[in-house]
């Protein structure tokens, strides 16, 4: 069996086994409708045990909430049918919304609270005096799906985060050291482009990962806050080699070349990256940072812009060495949790800070309208119409919303949901009414939906087709009719499956109408926020360094993500994005040397960061604004205000600054242009 084949079926061996057992354990303490138990140990299982746990946890907490607030909301007023169906959407709404603005698995307990508590309660208004009784039942069905399906996934064959996170952080590790020497070898092709972009969604996966390290099971579990640190340290080779590979490009294209001893310099970077890691890793990093200061020309007298170039060279430069240094460290405190560098490493880990991400208010607002309009018309059709199953539409229309209405293409997501759904209806009434009557007890019905459910589960850890399976899987389990006893209602099980199926499509329709945005929407706003973080940078609204660039590092991975570009070239708004962050990042420490300078010094400096806050706020309204010439010439001019600084570690610093400012705001600006 190949090793692509062998994980998915794995999963689907263990999500087998759990189902099974959640469902004898479910029967054998008479509960009413032991499918929930199987449902949800599909709907928690994930490829990893930690990832298992940490969903069950969340979705055992929104289980609960929704059921009391269904308790809370059908008695009081089911007598009032159009009251309860607007209290029932506008729960889901609300919950909706929290869930889309908490990036975090976290999310999960508000979401199966809006579409638990649609689970529970529309299927009792018939009877609300027995709610209680109800919300118990579906309550343990529930959770004995939890439980099992941890237990299973943790026992059985288990694939452990920390397994799974130390190989990315190896391959990651081994990319990053890769397309930095092809930076400093001087490789500029368009597919070196496209993959250095990669390294955005790299760092995204690694923060996904680490979310399930609490619960894993694994030995030697990494500690949270070094991922964090790692991360940190990625982000800042984002911007690094990018400003490394411009400034060798800027020294290239006047006539004198490298400065004296530049070339060999990187020569011997190189060669460190390209030299397997051991112990004196750390230590040649050193020596190459010590070489690179002694070839930084002096800021005590005058200086050309070459010179100025060379200094920012540099120290991009020696921070890129720290960075890959640092990541070296902290990437072997996670293979070997009890490293020797545990000192060095506490204090990356104690600057990390903290993370934020990007959150979208409109968006979030717009998917819980949508779906609460949705509830409240699949509703008043069940109400018009007095359709039996009515319930079982409302339900699950609700449903499909909260799954899928906050994703980028919901309909399209739905769409494969509902082909998925009518497979597994038509697969629930060969087994309900050809199977399961040759059926005579527990173990042949085992052995009867094996094939099938092995198939889906397969198919389920097969992100191109586990939509389709994932319909396919609540098609079948949730109409077939494993119950306490055995029903051949013929007429009722396919009003059932027509309710669900109508459900489905109804939420697509509703779904097309509210669709968040399209691809080229979502990457404009992406941007915009970009731009309003950047302007926040100039006017010192955004000091703590660490969680800004999470924001804008998780922009641009969403960004990489709705990618329009061709295979093999890069994404021009993850390139501009990447430039956004850059410039953000010295605005930022313009700002803060600004506050450190002479008060005869901060109105110069003060009048370049403006000039840079408006050319963003023209950019939020015509994307396609450049910088205009007066900021160059601003620029220019701050170099010869600093020159004169006494303090050469201030003049320097300004030096560098403004050097990263006008080579990223205006990088067609030559050498000759900016004799000073």
């Amino acid at each position: 069996m190949k090793n692509a084949d062998l994980g998915p079926t794995l999963f689907s061996l263990r999500s087998f086994v759990a189902a099974i057992l959640a469902y004898w354990i479910a029967l054998e303490i008479g509960l009413a409708r032991p499918f929930w138990a199987i449902t949800t140990v599909y709907l928690v299982s994930q490829p990893f045990a930690g990832a298992v746990l940490s969903k069950s946890a969340y979705r055992l907490a929104g289980t609960i909430l929704g059921g009391a607030a269904a308790v809370v909301l059908v008695p009081n007023f089911v007598n009032q049918p159009v009251v309860l169906s607007l209290a029932m959407a506008t729960w889901l709404g609300v919950c909706m919304f929290a869930s889309a603005l908490d990036r975090t698995p976290r999310a999960y307990t508000f979401l199966l609270a809006g579409y638990t508590t649609s689970i529970i309660g529309f299927p009792s208004v018939n009877a609300p005096g027995v709610i209680f009784n109800t919300a118990i039942l579906r309550v343990q069905e529930i959770v004995i799906g939890i439980v099992v399906a941890g237990f299973v996934h943790a026992f059985i064959f288990p694939s452990t985060v920390t397994r799974q996170l130390k190989v990315r952080v190896r391959e990651i590790r081994n990319n990053t050291k890769a397309w930095t020497i092809r930076a400093l070898s001087g490789e500029r092709s368009q597919t070196f482009r496209r993959e250095r972009q990669r390294l955005v969604l790299d760092i995204n996966e690694l923060q996904q990962l680490s979310y399930h390290l609490p619960y894993d099971m694994g030995r030697s579990v990494p500690r949270v806050d070094v991922i964090r640190a790692l991360q940190q340290q990625l982000s800042l080779m984002v911007g690094v080699v990018r400003a490394v590979e411009d400034r060798i490009d800027v020294l290239l294209r006047d006539q004198s070349g490298l400065p004296a001893g530049f070339a060999g310099l990187l020569e011997r970077v190189i060669e460190w990256l390209s030299d397997r890691e051991n112990a004196s890793f750390g230590a040649q990093a050193g020596a190459l940072i010590e070489q690179a200061r002694r070839l930084e020309p002096s800021v005590e007298n005058s200086w050309q812009w070459r010179d100025m170039v060379t200094v920012n060279l540099t120290v991009r430069l020696i921070e890129l060495i720290e960075a890959h240094r640092n990541a070296f460290l902290l990437s072997n405190s996670i293979y070997n949790v009890k490293s020797d560098d545990q000192g060095i490493t506490a204090g990356l880990i104690e600057t990390a800070g903290s993370r934020s991400f990007h959150t979208d208010v409109g968006a979030a607002t717009r998917s819980a309208v949508g779906a609460a309009i949705t509830v409240l018309l699949a509703c008043t059709f069940w109400i018009a119409t007095e359709w039996v199953d009515g319930a079982v539409a409302a339900l699950i229309a609700g449903v499909t919303c909260a799954l899928f209405g906050p994703t980028d293409n919901p309909t399209a997501a739905a769409k494969k949901f509902l082909i998925g759904s009518i497979a597994g209806s038509c697969l629930a009434t060969a087994y309900g009414y050809v199977v399961f009557p040759r059926v005579t007890d527990f173990v042949m019905l085992a052995a009867v939906l094996a094939p099938s459910l092995l198939f889906l589960g397969s198919a389920l850890a097969r992100p191109p087709i586990s939509l389709l399976a994932l319909g396919a899987l609540i098609g079948l389990i949730n109409t077939v009719g494993l119950n306490a006893t055995y029903s051949r209602d013929f007429p009722g099980f396919i009003n059932g499956a027509i309710a669900q199926n109508v459900g489905t499509a109804f939420a697509i329709v509703t779904l097309s109408i509210f669709r968040t945005f399209g691809d080229q929407e979502a990457v404009r706003r992406l941007r915009q926020a970009g731009f309003r973080d950047v302007i926040g940078r100039t006017e010192g609204r955004f000091n703590e360094l660490a969680p800004w660039v999470s924001r804008m590092l998780d922009r641009i991975s969403m960004v990489a993500t709705r990618s329009t570009a061709q295979p093999g070239e890069p994404d021009s708004s993850v390139v501009d994005a990447l430039q956004d962050l850059r410039i953000g990042l010295v605005a930022g420490e313009l700002r803060i040397l600004m506050d450190q300078s002479p008060l005869s010094r901060r109105a110069t400096m003060g009048e370049v960061l403006k000039a840079i806050a408006d050319f963003y706020s023209e950019r939020a309204r015509d994307m396609g604004a450049q910088p205009k010439p007066e900021l160059l010439a601003m620029l220019d001019s701050l170099v010869h205000d600093v020159g004169g600084d006494p303090d050469l570690a201030r003049r320097r610093a300004a030096a560098t600054l403004i050097t990263s400012l006008r080579c990223n705001l205006f990088p067609s600006a030559t050498i000759g242009e900016a004799q000073l």
